[in-house]
């Protein structure tokens, strides 16, 4: 059962994060964002799941792809009336931000439990970055003039354990479709270039935060007890059905649907016209672009692909589509 936690959801720190500079010049910025998409650990050789080397190698993933880009220094470009209204219209706004919110806060109040130095440095990092997506949304609905629902307060779990899990496996199921219609969004010029551009640093960084957590349930799963191993993967079971009904009411429907899961916006709310074949085939493409250039010893988060996969060998051929060109 959720009930307000001790920790309160981080204030300040987006806007002043304590560890590093922000670049500004076009050649720092470039820089800062290839090393958020690519990573190699400095150890050779083969890495066991659920030894010492493996969090190390996760933790130090997520510590050093940061990217220190600075909500309030996003430059929010000018929007013509016609995409204007087309963003202020989305009907996700308030769930996104209070998404964030939430997910913040259980972040870290897992990480408050954490004795490893290095892993709980990457935890706080990890929460961290949710408040800072928070701050990006917020930043962009009150750049554009979007009136948001007054945030409710944001409540945790007695077990945070299972506060952390199910934020992660959440942000395991939106991120994978997130990356599609972000793809698909851009190859529409339904939003515009700039704004595809400045929010784009955002959706990579939800890659490494998924890329974070499916390590960890790995060599977390790993590190449990023969006694306590099913306990944990009863506790694994039970959040994956907790976030399959609550993505099932959404999409029955979707108005009153709850707000305590993460959002995946519908391909006909950002007007993309395709069929579902083709959806799923930029959501695999996308999903395995934006983990391409990290560590390969790194288990990548496969269950939501493995089921779309087998899901896609039952649908007819999509339409080709032409495959733009990447830096």
């Amino acid at each position: 059962m959720p009930s307000s936690s001790s920790a309160s959801p981080p204030t300040g720190w987006p806007d002043a994060p304590p560890f590093d500079l922000v670049p500004t010049d076009r050649a720092s910025v470039a820089a800062a964002d290839h090393e958020a998409r690519n990573w190699t650990f400095d150890k050779p050789g083969p890495v066991r799941v659920g030894s010492r080397d493996h969090m190390v190698m996760f933790a130090r993933m997520l510590l050093e792809t940061h990217n220190p880009y600075k909500p309030r220094v996003l430059d929010w470009p000018k929007l013509d009336p016609e995409a204007h209204a087309r963003l202020t219209s989305l009907p996700i706004w308030d769930i996104a931000v209070q998404t964030e919110g939430r997910a913040s806060l259980r972040v870290l109040d897992y990480a408050a439990t954490i004795t490893d130095p290095l892993l709980h440095e990457a935890m706080v990092m990890d929460g961290n970055e949710e408040a800072r997506h928070k701050k990006v949304l917020s930043n962009l609905v009150e750049a554009y003039g979007v009136v948001l629902e007054p945030e409710p307060e944001y409540k945790g779990f007695r077990d945070v354990e299972w506060g952390w899990m199910r934020t992660g496996y959440s942000e395991c199921i939106d991120s994978f479709f997130a990356f599609g219609l972000f793809e698909a969004a851009r190859r529409s010029g339904y939003f515009p270039p700039d704004l595809v551009d400045t929010f784009e640093p955002v959706i990579q960084e939800e890659a490494r935060h998924i890329l974070f957590f499916a390590n960890w349930a790995a060599w977390a799963r790993a590190q449990q007890p023969w006694w306590r191993k099913p306990y944990f993967l009863a506790k694994t079971a039970a959040v994956w059905a907790v976030l399959i009904w609550d993505r099932l009411v959404m999409a029955r429907d979707m108005g009153s649907a709850s707000k305590d899961t993460n959002f995946t916006a519908t391909s006909g709310s950002i007007g993309v016209t395709m069929s579902a074949a083709e959806m799923i085939d930029i959501c695999l493409a996308e999903d395995r672009r934006r983990m391409a250039g990290y560590d390969p010893r790194l288990l990548r988060p496969n269950t939501v692909p493995f089921f779309i996969r087998l899901a896609r060998r039952f649908m007819g051929k999509a339409k080709p589509a032409a495959e733009p060109v990447r830096a």
